[in-house]
This record gives structure tokens, C-alpha cells and sequence, in this order.
């Protein structure tokens, strides 16, 4: 059958424990302009799916209640 070789097998995640993912998480340092380009990311990506589904909602509102 097939054979993960072993290079690839410590790419692959591996089964932690709920405490050695919080200590992994809350060891991670952002650098200085991390923070506002994760929220810039966030607009980018939530801004467009808000914007559609407002229109949805008021595409709707507007057949139904014309």
C-alpha cells in the first residue's frame, strides 16, 4: 500500500495536548506591524461578504414588500 515517507510524516501536525497548544499560542510574539495588518486583513476579508449579504437582505425586503 502507500507509505507516507519520513520527511513528509514531521511536516504533518502532530496530536497535542490542549495545554501544549495554549503554551504554543501564548508564547507567539507579533512584531511591531502585525497587529494593523491583521486588522486591515480582517476589512479586506469581512467588508465584501458584509457588503453582499446587506444586499441580499435588502434585495429581499425590497420583493417582498413592494
Amino acid at each position: 500500500m502507500f507509505s507516507i515517507p519520513e520527511r513528509l510524516k514531521e511536516l504533518l501536525p502532530k496530536k497535542k495536548t490542549k495545554e501544549q497548544l495554549d503554551e504554543h499560542y501564548n508564547n507567539v510574539e507579533l512584531e511591531k506591524g502585525d497587529f494593523p495588518a491583521m486588522c486591515i486583513a480582517a476589512l479586506i476579508t469581512f467588508i465584501p461578504i458584509l457588503i453582499i449579504a446587506m444586499v441580499i437582505v435588502y434585495g429581499l425586503m425590497w420583493l417582498l414588500l413592494q
